[in-house]
């Protein structure tokens, strides 16, 4: 997520998680204390930051100098990447909104990122002002953009967790006081898997939390795979291992065959699995840009 509505901005001073300001359409609030606990770690502006690259791929402002020279490094050996981003932004929204239309009034969007613009308060604002949203990331900088961004916002939560403890992430009191899992919710994981190394710890963080999801819930997620430019896929994960995932394991890209099986034991909706500009396009969308992006995704129902 980034602060990206336009003519929006948020700054969370460093040191302080209680006072932060919040400008929008020249209308200025100063908030007091937060009601929220403060982010449990410190983050370093010295180091390039995954959330932050998001944003600049995206062509949000959130972002500094060490961000942008980790993206040029992406961006001169996958020049498509912002493409892809953008897509993957417009894959969630068509997601929710097909969510919405379903019947589903609650959310679980997991490894969230900066609170951009289009994220899924404000497709559901458009689409459903009475659904609720818990966002889950582990990012101190998120954590603290997140509640400064939806500070008075009764039906939004922020819970600072690792998507690779799903266990936490259904008990925490923020997303249990917000979101009741006895009904059906809409699990989202959009572009996070793949940062998980191991085949196996993915697998079995899917399926806690598939596991999770009451009978009409739903789970989505998309994923970078090696089906289209297995070369260049890799030589992202290099870039991003010497970056912001610095110390991370090397492992194998999956592809498409590989994260469908995230669907295992739910309903997929159609078309299934598939890059994610031909997963239920509007009339508008462009017919073309299927062919350079190789971010899939897919949803599936508890039946």
């Amino acid at each position: 997520m980034a602060a990206g509505v336009a003519g929006t901005k948020v700054a969370v001073p460093c040191g302080s998680a209680h006072h932060c300001v919040y400008q929008s359409l020249g209308r200025r609030v100063v908030p007091a204390i937060p009601e929220q606990p403060s982010p449990s770690a410190s983050y370093d502006p010295s180091a390039p930051n995954i959330a932050r690259m998001y944003d600049y791929f995206l062509g949000g402002k959130d972002h500094f100098a060490v961000d942008r020279e980790a993206a040029a490094k992406v961006l001169e050996h996958a020049p498509e990447v912002p493409l892809i981003a953008r897509e993957g932004r417009r894959f969630l929204r068509r997601v929710v909104r097909f969510l919405v239309a379903s019947g589903i009034r609650q959310f679980i969007d997991i490894g969230t990122g900066l609170p951009t613009g289009g994220h899924v308060h404000e497709v559901l604002g458009e689409y459903a002002p009475d659904a609720k949203v818990a966002y889950v990331d582990n990012d101190p900088v998120v954590i603290a953009h997140a509640w400064a961004l939806l500070k008075g916002n009764g039906r939004t939560t922020v819970v600072q967790a690792d998507f690779r403890e799903p266990e936490k992430i259904l008990t925490d009191p923020l997303l249990t006081g917000l979101i009741d899992l006895d009904r059906p919710v809409a699990i989202l994981l959009m572009s996070v898997l793949h940062f998980i190394d191991d085949d196996a710890e993915a697998m079995r963080v899917v399926t806690r939390l598939r596991e999770s999801i009451a009978p009409g819930g739903y789970l989505a997620f998309c994923h970078a795979v090696s089906d289209v430019c297995p070369e260049r896929l890799a030589k992202l994960g290099d870039i991003y291992r010497q970056g912001p995932m610095k110390g991370a394991k090397e492992k194998a890209q999956r592809t498409t065959a590989e994260v469908a099986r995230f669907l295992d034991g739910l309903e997929p909706i159609p078309p299934g699995v598939t890059a994610v500009p031909s997963w239920r396009p509007d009339p508008h969308d462009r017919a073309d840009s299927a062919a350079a992006v190789w971010l899939v995704g897919g949803l599936g129902r508890k039946t």
